[in-house]
């Protein structure tokens, strides 16, 4: 019986190590992705001009409140449908798959960024209000005073809440499951039920996930140390 655990291991060790690696490869777009979608609605969000501020909310508020695996269930298989149905109204001939990728990626990022956004907005408007009129009082640009300014500033009270973020990203990558793309947890998935050897498999995968969020858990702590450099500490 050992000898047949090792070999089941020995089998689906590969496959389980590239489904980790597809799983990081997600989560990283994904979060590279939101990050970008999370200043642009924190930026509405913060806008002087209402129906921008109003898009922002109706962006944050909606996408937080659908579960993400009918976001997913929707993309793969009602995207594609869409997608053809308009491409034959324009007459087109071709046949269009949304892939088990993009939509992991497509998925995630829109909801990741919807939470980025919230996050950011609170760090904004967390920079003290002196900090924001002295860069206008010295005429500063928009560009400027958002990297000299408004970034240093940010970071230190974002990066609890983006690192929380990420934590929750990596773990929701395993929702993909549901539509056959193989990553980490569609793969332990698929050594259990065939060696039948559930909790060797099943332990491993989380195993790997709790590697993945305690290295991000290190790095996350050291970026926080240095934004906070030259800060009192509490």
């Amino acid at each position: 019986m050992p000898s047949d655990h090792s070999d089941g291991l020995l089998e689906w060790l590969g496959p389980i190590l590239q489904g980790a690696l597809v799983t990081l490869e997600i989560a990283l777009l994904a979060y590279a992705i939101g990050l970008g979608l999370g200043l642009v609605g924190a930026t509405a969000r913060l806008s002087p001009w209402r129906p921008l501020r109003a898009l922002g909310t109706v962006y944050s508020t909606l996408v937080r409140a659908i579960p993400e695996l009918l976001l997913i269930i929707l993309l793969y298989y009602a995207g594609s449908q869409a997608l053809n149905a308009l491409l034959a109204e324009l007459g087109g001939d071709m046949h269009i798959e949304i892939s088990g990728f993009v939509t992991a990626v497509g998925v995630l990022a829109f909801v990741q960024g919807a939470y980025m956004t919230e996050v950011f907005r609170g760090a904004i408007q967390a920079i003290p209000r002196g900090q924001l009129e002295a860069a206008d009082a010295y005429g500063f640009s928009r560009s400027t005073r958002f990297y000299r300014i408004v970034l240093p500033g940010m970071l230190p009270n974002a990066l609890p809440g983006m690192s929380n973020l990420w934590l929750i990203l990596v773990k929701d990558t395993a929702l993909i499951s549901v539509i056959g793309f193989e990553e980490l947890f569609f793969t332990a998935q698929q050594a259990a039920a065939s060696t039948r050897d559930y909790a060797l498999f099943y332990a491993l995968a989380g195993a790997l996930y709790l590697v993945m969020t305690l290295g991000s858990n290190a790095l996350f702590a050291r970026a926080e140390r240095y934004v906070r450099r030259g800060q009192p500490s509490t």
